[in-house]
């Protein structure tokens, strides 16, 4: 298991209980009961720190590397995961990842980031940072959803798109913008779920739908907090600072009327128990669907529009 820095109190228990149980198997005297006091000092402990979080803390949630990704939750949702490749363009960027998958029974089209689970798919992936052919291939795939009239799910998780060279020369600007002029118009329900890092136009890019939802500990915002630090303070240092002041966690987003909904997570994040955190955000998925299919098409389009169009606040003198 590995621990953040606040989790230490968590960290310091789980090693004493680990020792215990290695001293009653060498001595064989019965610890069971002890075992049990300390398991439930653990929970306590847990409940406790995560009752009172700070919004750098669920920044570094949203990061841990236990945590799952993109295909994590279409695996332990979905059966006969189809992944398509490619935007008929460039290349198939591994960033990026999606296709037709069944959720109990339905055809349902699940686009997402995926940053890849050790240092070498990591790389592979590119951190989740999708490149102009990333969003482009995203988009193919939604207008081939949209084609066989089946709902879309996008899962967000990206630090951003990718900010270099070569992808401000094919045009990442365009294909960020082209993705939500296209995804404001899309005639089947459309689900967006941050489940990790939402950051600035990288997660806006299959952000455009029906319904956003974010998980407990995910963030979404226009910066990251060190970058935000940095242009700021010339530094990384009040990174906590620039987190608590970018408003920028599940409670905030739902009070500014930026998401339309929350999903808890296990106690402890989503990393301590995937399979719990996916029959959760699986439940709510086909809730959602359920809603959003009793709705014209039409009707649902006209919705879409009118509640971007409604964000953000402003004043005129």
């Amino acid at each position: 298991m590995q621990f953040l820095d606040f989790e230490k109190p968590i960290a310091d228990l789980y090693e004493q209980l680990a020792k215990l149980k290695e001293n009653g198997e060498k001595s064989g005297v019965d610890v069971s009961a002890t075992v049990k006091e300390y398991e439930q000092k653990i929970e306590d402990t847990r409940l406790n720190i995560y009752t009172h979080l700070t919004a750098w803390q669920r920044v570094q949630l949203s990061r841990h590397p236990d945590r799952p990704y993109t295909l994590a939750y279409i695996e332990k949702m979905c059966t006969n995961f189809m992944e398509l490749h490619g935007d008929r363009n460039v290349r198939d960027d591994k960033a990026m990842v999606g296709g037709f998958a069944d959720l109990d029974g339905e055809t349902v089209m699940f686009i997402g980031q995926q940053k890849g689970v050790n240092t070498k798919m990591r790389q592979l992936r590119n951190f989740g940072m999708a490149n102009p052919e990333g969003y482009r291939k995203a988009l193919r795939l939604m207008k081939l959803a949209e084609r066989f009239n089946k709902p879309i799910v996008t899962l967000i998780d990206t630090p951003g798109a990718y900010p270099g060279l070569e992808a401000e020369e094919r045009g990442q600007a365009e294909a960020i913008a082209r993705n939500l002029f296209e995804m404001v118009k899309l005639r089947v329900p459309v689900i967006c779920i941050i489940i990790g890092e939402g950051a600035s136009g990288g997660a806006l890019g299959i952000g455009i739908g029906d319904r956003v939802l974010m998980l407990e500990n995910s963030w979404y915002t226009v910066i990251s907090p060190e970058n935000c630090s940095t242009i700021l303070w010339r530094s990384w240092n009040f990174k906590e600072k620039a987190a608590e002041e970018l408003k920028l966690t599940s409670d905030y987003m739902s009070q500014f009327g930026l998401v339309d909904g929350l999903v808890r997570e296990p106690l402890g994040g989503a990393h301590v128990n995937p399979d719990e955190m996916a029959t959760i955000l699986k439940t709510k998925i086909k809730e959602t669907l359920a809603e959003l299919k009793k709705i014209d098409p039409d009707v649902r389009i006209e919705q879409r529009i009118d509640k971007f169009s409604r964000m953000g606040f402003y004043e005129e003198h």
